[in-house]
């Protein structure tokens, strides 16, 4: 897997070189096209290692109807960074190549952070409560740098993908937050509500992803081990309503208690189908 990564890299940004030195529309339509082709064959030399070494079993379900010429917001649980891999491993050109919004540090990492920034992953600067308090100009920065990533996912069919618990799951976090559920922490409807306000009328629909793990929290290292065991995926494919992206999240507060419960509903049934998938007589 490193030396995949170590192939492809440098070829993307050879091409996202190309993109940067011609600034004409049309021209950095077709370039981002050929890029998102790139990072397709990435994934699918990846799924080939998966499969010579049988480390990574997924037993998928709710593919059916899927394009891969539309525009979905694709919303999953959280585990680990294994998540990723099996997301798009399933996903590949089943559906628009998956665009995640990334922590600002995540740029950093070596070699994958330059791929990121090359395929126009939104890069977002996450400010605390506190720091926002001092600083009230950074007030509704993440809001404008969603709303001009959602212009560019509109040039080209694309995936945006959500991790609406906003961190991985572990068994601390959910005791800490209070969690009223048994294998999810709280959803953060905020990043939903603002892509869906973005991009309102553009989305072919919501697809709701659920990640069963045999391990509680795997690590990449399980994964590269083969200790992962047989992983379940369920996707529930969910029109969205009109009125999700007609509000005002930030400034309305009744439409966000409303958008607040309605996303509780869709984790409260996630929730009870992690119960489902982790009962042993579905192993």
């Amino acid at each position: 897997m490193s030396l995949n990564v170590i192939f492809w890299v440098p070829i993307l940004m050879i091409v996202a070189l190309a993109k940067f030195l011609v600034p004409i529309a049309g021209w950095r339509r077709l370039v981002s096209r050929a890029m998102t082709g790139l990072a397709e064959l990435w994934i699918s030399c990846n799924k080939g290692i998966f499969r010579a070494t049988r480390t990574l079993r997924i037993d998928a379900r709710g593919l059916a109807e899927l394009r891969s010429d539309g525009w979905y917001l694709v919303v999953s649980n959280h585990r680990s960074w294994v998540d990723i891999l099996v997301l798009q491993s399933v996903f590949n050109r089943r559906i628009p190549f998956l665009k995640f919004f990334l922590k600002r540090e995540l740029i950093w990492v070596p070699l994958l952070g330059l791929a990121w920034w090359a395929l126009d992953f939104p890069f977002m600067r996450r400010h605390s409560s506190e720091y926002i308090a001092r600083h009230p100009e950074a007030r509704g920065q993440d809001l404008t740098a969603t709303r001009k990533a959602c212009r560019r996912f509109a040039q080209i069919p694309t995936s945006v993908m959500n991790f609406v618990e906003g961190t991985r799951f572990t068994e601390a976090k959910r005791t800490r937050l209070n969690s009223p559920y048994r294998h999810l922490l709280p959803p953060r409807a905020g990043g939903v509500a603002f892509v869906l306000s973005a991009m309102n009328g553009m989305l072919t629909g919501m697809l709701d992803v659920t990640i069963a793990y045999r391990t509680p929290s795997p690590t990449l290292w399980d994964l590269c081990c083969g200790r992962l065991g047989d992983v379940q995926f369920e996707v529930q494919r969910r029109p969205i309503e009109r009125w999700t992206g007609e509000g005002d999240y930030a400034e309305d507060a009744d439409f966000r208690a409303r958008f607040q419960a309605w996303l509780a509903d869709v984790w409260k049934e996630k929730d009870a189908r992690l119960d489902a998938l982790l009962a042993p007589t579905h192993r």
